[in-house]
């Protein structure tokens, strides 16, 4: 008979993410784990806590789940976890620190419903941030033209770099300006698609701007916040047809992110070795989408 399925919950908030402890129990763990303010420095103790309290087969039946709203933490995190597992005696542990790869994949399939995204150019906008830099990566493993925007120039170049680097083979992905209404014009110049990944309550595109960009045939908002950070995408929006352009906001992402966070949990409980991050997540939303 199998154990049962325990998840083990490490925030790096001091206190331990309701939201994510509610996705959790929807995703029929049986039993929850939270821990909160786990760093780098705490974190083995906790770790072997979990790998050896079961042996064989039964490793399966515990996993570790990272959050928290700094994704640089969670992403310390998970590297001091793997760091703490010794050869086979392990657990499968999932990062989705402050939604960034769940939210990154449920934008960038949304975008392909839509977009033939191995042609076709998208601006990625706050695309310095996690969820920014996580969006432009998957976007340019599907062969898409990535520009990632920001109002500091530098910042992009330096986001556009690392995210290239991390990916194998040949990609394009170009860090551009966004300040100003002319950088941002250029910045849109021949794009089929923007994904607004910035700060809560902040807008980055208004309506001008988005007349003088013909070529735009698709708008993703992640912002829930008013204002919109595309001026005219509703959150509610999911698919829908503003004018001659089709319009996700953040609740319209909301419904497939939250698909997406449940089956990624539930996928870790299948072996003790799985490691997701935002690639294995973005594949799990393949399989998600395929299967209707």
């Amino acid at each position: 008979m199998s154990r049962p399925r325990i998840l083990i919950q490490f925030d790096s908030d001091p206190q331990p993410s309701t939201f994510d402890a509610v996705v959790a129990v929807d995703s029929q763990v049986d039993h929850l784990f939270r821990h909160g303010a786990v760093t780098e420095e705490n974190v083995t103790g906790l770790v072997h806590g979990a790998m050896f309290t079961r042996g064989g087969e039964d490793l399966k039946s515990t996993a570790v789940f990272i959050g928290g709203n700094d994704v640089q933490a969670g992403e310390h995190l998970l590297s001091a976890v793997q760091d703490a597992f010794f050869g086979p005696v392990r657990v499968s542990v999932m990062l989705d620190s402050n939604g960034c790869n769940t939210t990154a994949s449920a934008a960038v399939l949304s975008a392909g419903k839509h977009l033939d995204l191995a042609n076709s150019t998208l601006l990625v906008l706050g695309g310095t941030g996690p969820v920014g830099r996580r969006v432009a990566r998957l976007l340019a493993r599907q062969g898409a033209q990535v520009r990632i925007g920001s109002r500091s120039p530098d910042r992009a170049a330096e986001a556009a770099a690392e995210v290239a680097t991390s990916i194998d083979g040949d990609v394009s992905i170009e860090g551009v300006s966004t300040a100003g209404d002319d950088a941002l014009a250029a910045a849109l110049e021949d794009c089929q698609g923007i994904v607004a990944c910035g700060a809560a309550g902040v807008r980055l595109v208004d309506q001008a701007a988005l007349e003088k960009a013909s070529s735009v045939k698709l708008l993703i908002d992640l912002n829930a916040v008013p204002p919109a950070g595309i001026e005219g995408v509703e959150a509610t929006d999911k698919g829908r047809e503003r004018g001659d352009r089709v319009a996700y906001g953040a609740l319209g992402v909301g419904g497939l992110k939250m698909k997406i966070h449940r089956a990624a949990i539930q996928s870790l409980f299948e072996s003790n070795d799985r490691v997701l991050d935002a690639d294995e997540i973005y594949q799990l939303g393949q399989e998600l989408l395929a299967d209707g």
